[in-house]
């Protein structure tokens, strides 16, 4: 499946520079300590949102020791596919292995990691130092070449210098699959190489989350429902979907983190992605929301659909069925299920309740995976007959959109066990109380 912009990057364009400005700094960095304190003494912050505090004890980093055994086991996997090296740039797999994080440009810089052999880096010449200064943090520190080219040299020929040092001149590369066109036809003119899908080692790698990621990942979950709760608390008339979403940053700030939701009000909620009209909550309207954080750079990615005052009993009868349908698909997923079976419980729950053909209501998969990256493999979509496996982790977010009305959406983030499945938050009670626990 083809990548696309992530929902909340999507959604992002539909709120504020207000909110894309209140997400600015990075989690843990003075600036956010310098905001926190600022936004505490604000006396026009909403009661609920200040009485927030940051939740950062217990949260583990991902040691280098992780990452090492992350390169063991993609190199065992290399060996399995008959890969000779894997070729990554700057992104999530490069992060995941290398600690690494690097912004995409038009200068190539490569991490490749061969099945056996040291790993080499490919970097511009002027980036050599800051380049360095990651690696030094990370696995490959010591354990590395660096190949750096100037301005006018072919960054291409360091990768075919270091694949010929390493006896692999007619090497078979895995190319992860977010590498730049680019990228990949350059490596592809030197001679000797053949190019494959490098997924099979990243998602081999990436799909299954150990206790240390699941651990990051329900802290996620945690962070954004606290923080979706303050702001709904903050909720009144008159709030447009770009001050909710605000709210939403704030919270997420004041809680030690950068997170954000897209918001869709009244009728704009049946729009799945929702719409960048302009939109004023009012007493009974509907309102969706849809985002998360990241915590150690792992991800949440929670919906909740809620009523400023009262439900009409229309909007309270398709929660019930939405309520069903999240359940059915909770139920339905435990190991050796295939993905589609997920899907195809939650679509008959909708179906049956007369919300159907098939995708007329409910037009989305029920269920993407997750991890690092908010949207990632695999897909709990019909025709997707890979068997689940416990630590896989996915969305569980039905949905019900009825054109001119309204739309429903309830996502929790759902680990796969040895036995079943769990969420990470609890479900959703009532659009009126959508915050109260049993």
């Amino acid at each position: 499946m083809s990548r696309q912009p992530s929902r909340r990057q999507f959604l992002g364009a539909a709120t504020t520079v207000g909110a894309a400005v209140a997400l600015g700094a990075r989690p843990g960095t003075a600036q956010d300590d310098h905001d926190h304190g600022a936004a505490a003494q604000d006396g026009a912050m909403p009661p609920a949102i200040r009485a927030l505090r940051p939740m950062r004890d217990g949260v583990v980093p991902i040691s280098v020791n992780e990452r090492r055994a992350r390169i063991e086991k993609a190199r065992r996997l290399m060996r399995e596919h008959r890969h000779d090296a894997l070729l990554l740039t700057g992104g999530t797999s490069m992060v995941y292995f290398t600690g690494i994080q690097w912004g995409l440009s038009e200068r190539l810089l490569a991490a490749v990691i061969p099945a056996t052999g040291r790993p080499f880096l490919v970097t511009p010449k002027f980036e050599e130092e800051r380049a360095m200064e990651q690696v030094g943090l990370g696995p490959m520190q010591g354990e590395a070449d660096v190949y750096a080219w100037e301005e006018h040299e072919d960054p291409y020929a360091l990768i075919a210098q270091g694949l010929r040092s390493r006896g692999l001149a007619t090497a078979t590369i895995g190319v992860e699959e977010t590498v730049r066109f680019q990228f990949t036809h350059g490596t592809g003119r030197v001679a000797g190489v053949t190019l494959a899908d490098g997924t099979p080692v990243t998602a081999g790698c990436r799909i299954v989350k150990d206790a240390h990621e699941l651990a990051l990942m329900r802290h996620a979950s945690a962070v954004t429902l606290k923080a979706y709760e303050a702001a709904w608390k903050s909720l009144k008339e008159g709030m447009t979907q770009g001050d909710f979403a605000r709210l939403v940053a704030l919270a997420h700030t004041q809680l030690g983190y950068s997170g954000a939701a897209g918001v869709q009000v009244g009728k704009y909620s049946a729009l799945p992605h929702g719409s960048a009209t302009p939109q004023v909550v009012r007493e009974g309207s509907i309102l969706l929301i849809d985002g998360g954080c990241k915590v150690e750079g792992y991800s949440s990615d929670i919906s909740r659909t809620f009523v400023l005052g009262k439900a009409t009993q229309r909007m309270k009868d398709v929660f019930e069925v939405e309520h069903r349908a999240q359940t059915a698909a909770l139920k339905a997923a435990r190991p050796g299920v295939p993905c589609e079976a997920v899907d195809a419980a939650a679509r008959k729950v909708i179906v049956d309740a007369g919300f159907g053909p098939d995708y007329k209501y409910f037009s989305h998969r029920v269920g993407h995976g997750m991890g690092m990256d908010g949207h990632e493999w695999p897909y709990l979509v019909r025709g997707n007959t890979l068997p689940l496996q416990p630590g896989m982790v996915f969305s569980d977010e039905p949905g019900i959109y009825i054109p001119g009305e309204f739309g429903i959406r309830l996502e929790d983030d759902m680990v796969i066990t040895e036995n079943g499945a769990e969420l990470f938050t609890p479900q959703s009670p009532s659009l009126e109380r959508p915050f109260d626990v049993a």
